[in-house]
């Protein structure tokens, strides 16, 4: 019998010639069984949540995330925090993907996910302790989902998106970006947010293409030099400086097509062994050139887009014919640029015609500071409601958190488009879904009344920690805001993070949409679920060490 080691496993072959294989032995590997397993499960879990837990809230401060070669991001973005943070263990990591698929999902919402499945982890922690058996504890925690999701669905308002200029979709953006870095520009950043959902929404079908939305960043200026532009933006400048720097009724062609020469497939070698040679060869290339100039100049072109560079001569050879150029033009950008104009993207000169060119009103280029930084502005296109958001701000850090920002307060506005049901901050939504599973779990007759208390209390950790952050004291203000809920019968008081003077979150116009809330609850009790079904953990020795 023949062996062949393969890492610890063995191949072995019998006397027939037939193989098989003798796996490594079960010694060499660690093993975490039944509660211990739930334990370091659980420690792993909530470990991620305290983590994020501290940047919840208007007060929430930002962790700096300083990545393995060195670059360094500021933000408070929990779905980014925890997609930058280097997390090993395996459950940890499930927590990871939590975040990122409510932000895939509903694009806001992510820190507080995290922080309510590691308050669940919690809790669930101390009822196994106690001997109940964790599939019980799962069941538990499902009655009393449902419940709290039925719940915030009841307290949920439902506003008009269209009175008073869309002012229910701006107090919702503001929301989103008030626990944000540029929380203090958040009225300014929320109205150009509403400005630009609106503009490539389709109304009719509720939808909203996040496509047509670019969000650019240029450091320097402030914060509030931010602008939206009904157009393109590209951080390009045309290839001649003495080209003109504004294109009037602009009809473009776009090419994948690079201004040069034909190169042969295979192999070459050309020997020029005179000045006549040369010359000769010269001529071929500039009649070249001129042929691929009058393709576009006799399909009516104004303006060349050009997905790949071109030399001096070519360079030159436009410019005499009176017809700027842009060079090096991203394809997600060329592609942007056809549908924004009607134009189509032309892989061959020869196939130019009228009918493929883009049109826009005006192409200009725009400069900043006194750096030489240039961009492109394509505005006044007819055939697409393409918007670009220009950021400014003082470090690119800046730009990169306001982008971030405004993806989340983007997917707030379409999310009330979508639904236009909204429901309180401030950690109203838990409070009043917290005393709903209480008054349940009271009424009900088996163990499941441990699960279903442990619950409520884990949504309490979401109030309690905005009032922390904001510097209060968690317990005491949460049990005020509690204490009002029950005696006033509203749901809608919370937290008054921000020392407002009233703990009505309507007043406040502290308001978030019912979608996020709710897919909040449900995702986070599916993941909590699905760890505290895991109770064997097989890991090879040498990983664990």
């Amino acid at each position: 019998m023949a062996n062949f080691n393969i890492g610890r496993s063995q191949m072995c072959v019998d006397e027939q010639g037939n193989p098989f294989i003798l796996m490594e032995e079960q010694a060499a590997k660690k093993r975490l069984q039944g509660i211990q397993a739930h334990k370091a499960n659980i420690l792993a879990a909530s470990a991620v949540a305290q983590t994020v837990r501290s940047s919840m809230g208007p007060r929430g401060m930002d962790k700096m995330v300083v990545g393995p070669d060195g670059d360094v991001i500021v933000t408070n973005d929990g779905a980014t925090i925890l997609e930058k943070m280097d997390v090993d263990h395996h459950i940890a990591k499930l927590l990871v993907e939590l975040s990122k698929s409510q932000d895939d999902e509903i694009g806001d919402g992510t820190t507080g996910i995290v922080v309510i499945a590691g308050a669940l982890l919690d809790g669930a922690m101390d009822l196994i302790e106690k001997g109940i058996h964790p599939l019980r504890i799962a069941t538990g925690y499902e009655k009393a989902c449902s419940i709290a999701v039925q719940r915030v669905e009841e307290i949920a308002r439902k506003v008009d998106i269209h009175a008073d200029d869309g002012e229910a979709l701006k107090k919702a953006a503001r929301t989103a970006l008030g626990s944000k870095v540029v929380s203090g520009r958040k009225d300014q950043l929320a109205k150009i947010c509403v400005q630009a959902v609106l503009a490539v929404a389709d109304l009719s079908r509720l939808d909203v293409n996040f496509d047509l939305i670019k969000v650019e960043g240029k450091v320097g200026g402030k914060l509030e030099d931010t602008h939206l532009i009904h157009g393109i933006v590209i951080d390009k400048d045309f290839s001649h400086p003495q080209m003109p720097k504004v294109v009037n009724d602009a009809k473009m062609c776009i090419l994948t097509c690079p201004f040069e020469p034909p190169k042969p497939k295979t192999k070459h070698k050309l020997d020029i062994r005179s000045g006549e040679d040369y010359k000769k060869m010269y001529e071929i290339e500039q009649a070249y050139f001129r042929t691929q100039i009058q393709h576009i100049k006799n399909a009516g072109c104004n303006l060349v887009i050009c997905q790949w560079g071109f030399d001096d001569e070519a360079n030159h050879l436009l410019y005499q014919a009176g017809l700027p150029a842009v060079r090096w033009v991203g394809g997600v950008e060329l592609e942007l640029i056809a549908i924004a104009t009607g134009g189509r993207i032309v892989p061959r000169f020869e196939e130019i015609t009228a009918e493929k060119l883009g049109k826009a009103g005006i192409v200009r280029e725009i400069t900043f500071g006194t750096t030489k930084d240039t961009m492109l502005v394509i505005e006044g296109c007819d055939k697409s409601k393409a918007v670009t958001v220009l950021v400014r701000g003082g470090n690119q850090m800046v730009v990169d958190e306001a982008k971030r920002c405004l993806h989340d307060a983007n997917c707030c506005v379409r999310n009330l488009i979508r639904d236009p049901r909204v429901v309180p901050g401030g950690g109203a939504s838990e409070m009043a879904a917290s005393l709903a599973v209480l008054s349940a779990a009271d009424q009900e007759q088996t163990i499941d009344q441990y699960s279903m208390k442990a619950f409520a209390q884990a949504l309490d950790t979401i109030p309690m920690a905005l009032a922390e952050n904001s510097g209060l004291s968690s317990i005491g203000e949460m049990a005020t805001v509690k204490g009002l809920q029950e005696t006033t019968q509203n749901a809608w008081h919370g937290v008054d993070c921000m020392q407002v003077g009233t703990t009505d979150m309507w007043e406040q116009s502290v308001y978030e949409a019912c979608a996020s809330k709710c897919s909040q609850l449900r995702l986070a009790t599916q993941v909590v679920k699905m760890i505290l079904k895991i109770d064997d953990v097989i890991t090879s020795a040498d990983v664990m060490q």
